[in-house]
């Protein structure tokens, strides 16, 4: 795996200056989660055969994922075993007329590396970050390494998928926590990307866009009127803390082109491969990629091999890898999963295998592969020291040989 993969180092007399470009041409606005630098000083270089295998990888994970989805919509009270909010599962009842050809099914599979081989932990299907990160990342990188170029513009892969279902011209509502800088740095890339292509947009909080006659409509002042496209990067499960005067149930039967359509929170839930078997749908690539996985009340609890994870949960959040957490956090997730099973999985824990860069140092690293309506949308790296990638891991951009 070395010769095919590796860790790189940004000239140390150089790093100061990357850094700043990242920042302020990558979008990168939060550069420290608390103590921590998330702007790694490694790049991930990657020989053409093994991006293509992740690319092919993903390509039949999100075709398999398409299928549950499209049988759970046929199958509406499996819903109930997800984990999800009894809001979502009304909303999900009421959908009349969801295509999805109408609209444009962004998804994010993480990938890991083990002695085995590859293992994916999860699919970021309903909001997954990473945009500037899997797009502008990568060029300014790849001056430093010649012979290495980035992958796939994650940004241009997004609007080729828009173009054939707005109107040329048409304005797109970047719908998201307005309060939020990390929210508002990864829509403010999008948004300049599309404006550069011609499109107008308008940042939007959840409750700015109003719906009539399944079309949406912003209500924000001196924007108001017909929106074309929607690009949601707000959990669907927090559309539940809204008002009901704003109706955030239009999302979920829009036929505005949007991006995600709430139909992604069936396969956000990690709870899906407790009712795989029941979907009567062949989905080899995920069977053969993912960790087993079990519910909390099937696995006695104290088994190190055996991870928590919450159904809903993202960015690494509450999963309980002994060694990367605090003794006091790891058993308070061990004691919500007991007292509240039906919110969360246990999943067999995979061997990370980590990579040693070349100063020597060793991280554990998750590569994620976007796919855009069913096509491979690019890369996204994170490393960490530890083998939980969380909020406290480095972004690396991802350079192919």
């Amino acid at each position: 795996m070395d010769q095919k993969m590796k860790l790189a180092c940004i000239p140390q007399q150089q790093y100061s200056d990357y850094r700043f470009n990242v920042i302020f041409n990558a979008y990168k606005w939060d550069p420290q989660v608390g103590d921590h630098n998330t702007i790694a000083k490694h790049v991930l270089l990657l020989d053409s055969d093994t991006a293509r295998q992740l690319e092919a990888l993903a390509e039949q994970l999100a075709e398999e994922t398409i299928r549950m989805e499209e049988a759970l919509l046929k199958n509406l009270p499996l819903v109930k075993e997800l984990g999800l909010p009894s809001a979502v599962r009304k909303w999900l009842n009421h959908m009349t007329n969801y295509n999805r050809r109408d609209h444009i099914r962004l998804m994010r599979f993480d990938f890991h590396p083990t002695p085995d081989g590859w293992a994916v932990s999860e699919v970021n299907s309903d909001v997954p970050g990473g945009f500037a990160e899997a797009s502008v990342l990568p060029q300014i990188a790849c001056p430093y390494f010649p012979g290495y170029r980035p992958g796939i513009h994650m940004g241009d892969r997004m609007l080729q998928a828009f173009v054939p279902k707005i109107k040329k011209g048409g304005t797109i509502a970047f719908v998201h926590a307005t309060s939020y800088a990390d929210d508002r740095q990864v829509m403010q890339f999008l948004s300049d990307y599309m404006n550069q292509h011609g499109y107008p947009t308008i940042f939007a909080a959840p409750d700015h866009i109003r719906f009539q006659q399944q079309k949406a409509f912003s209500i924000i002042e001196g924007q108001e009127g017909e929106v074309d496209g929607i690009v949601r990067f707000f959990p669907l499960e927090w559309l539940n803390c809204l008002s009901r005067s704003s109706h955030p149930e239009g999302y979920y039967d829009t036929i505005t082109a949007s991006c995600n359509h709430p139909a992604a929170i069936l396969t956000q839930s990690k709870r899906l491969p407790l009712v795989w078997d029941r979907l009567k749908v062949e989905i080899p690539a995920w069977k053969a990629l993912l960790p087993e996985t079990r519910d909390p009340k099937e696995i006695p609890p104290g088994l190190e091999e055996w991870i928590y994870k919450p159904a809903l949960g993202r960015v690494g959040e509450d999963i309980s890898i002994k060694e990367a957490l605090p003794l006091k956090e790891y058993q308070r997730i061990q004691k919500a999963a007991r007292r509240h099973p039906k919110d969360w999985i246990v999943q067999r824990r995979f061997n990370s295998q980590p990579l040693i860069s070349s100063d020597g140092q060793e991280y554990h690293l998750c590569i994620g592969v976007f796919t855009i309506d069913g096509k491979c949308g690019g890369f996204y790296g994170r490393i960490s020291t530890l083998p939980r990638i969380d909020e406290k891991a480095q972004d690396i951009p991802v350079l192919i040989l």
